[in-house]
Parts: C-alpha cells; structure tokens; sequence
C-alpha cells in the first residue's frame, strides 16, 4: 500500500510541473517565474541582458527554464545561425517605447550564458514583445500590436525562456 501512495505521488507531482534534482538530492522546481513588466525588478534575473526577457532564477543556477508563455513576434531576420546577426538594440528600444508594461526582448545566439527561446527557429533572429500567460491576453495583446500598425506580419507564439550557466 505504502509503495502505491508513493508511486501515485510521484505520477502527481510529474504531472504537474515535473521535479528537478539537485546534486543534494532535493527535489526544485525549475520553471522560473516570468518578469514581464520591464518597470518592475525581477529578483533573480538581474544578471540578464537588457535584451533578454527576465525570468526568476536561483542565485548559482546552471540550468534553468521560464514557465511557459505567450509572445508576439514582431519581426524576425534570416541569420542562419549567425551570433553576429540579430535586431539591433535601437529597434528594440523604439518597440519598448510602444509597450512600456510588457517587455519587449529579442533573440540572440543560444550559448552558454545567453537566454534562450523554446519553439523557435535557430536560422532566424526575432524581435519580440511578452504577451502573458493565457491565450486570451495574448490575442489581446496581439491586437494592440496590429493596431500600431508597425508589424503587419505579428504572430502569436507560445514559448519558454531558458538559462544555461555551464
């Protein structure tokens, strides 16, 4: 009996997030926590870029990953894996200035140290604007992105940021 609480237990908690281990044997969840309002400090994500979407981490982490998301990809450029090429920092600002309570972040090569994006083409670079958490905020957002007229070919993705420290 003891070993099916267990086993059930186990299939439970897997369900719903997953458990992360550390080299002490503590189990951790290790789906950070999204910082999507730029204005508002994000502990744990301070070490990241201005470019980056910031996410809570643990101090010292190696390997982390974002809770799942939404974004709107605003535009994206061919790169072909290419870390010289990415939307530059100026774009980036001009689009931030359009949306100051959501961050706007962009992609950069996937190396150690640098963000990366979940379900995203590494032969492209994009420029991005966080959109929340359910669909219905997203597609909300969405509309006020189409409604500056800016980026006519703006879509919706789902995503997670990841960290890796090694």
């Amino acid at each position: 009996m003891k070993n099916r609480f267990l086993l059930a237990a186990l299939i439970v908690a897997t369900a719903i997030g997953g458990l992360g281990f550390t080299t002490g044997g503590k189990a951790q969840n290790r789906r950070g926590q999204i910082c999507g309002d730029p204005a508002v400090r994000c502990p744990g994500g301070e070490s990241f870029s201005a470019h980056d979407l910031h996410f809570r981490i643990p101090r010292n982490a190696v390997i982390w990953e974002s809770v799942l998301f939404y974004a709107i990809i605003l535009r994206s450029i061919p790169s072909r894996n290419n870390c010289e090429i990415h939307v530059p920092e100026k774009e980036r600002l001009e689009a931030q200035a359009l949306f100051p309570r959501h961050k706007v972040f962009t992609d950069r090569c996937a190396e150690p140290g640098n963000i990366f994006y979940t379900n995203t083409n590494s032969n492209y670079r994009f420029i991005a604007v966080y959109a929340g958490t359910t669909r219905a905020e997203a597609v909300r957002m969405l509309s006020r992105v189409k409604a500056t007229g800016k980026y006519p070919n703006a879509n919706l993705r789902r995503m997670s940021a990841g960290f890796n420290g090694t």
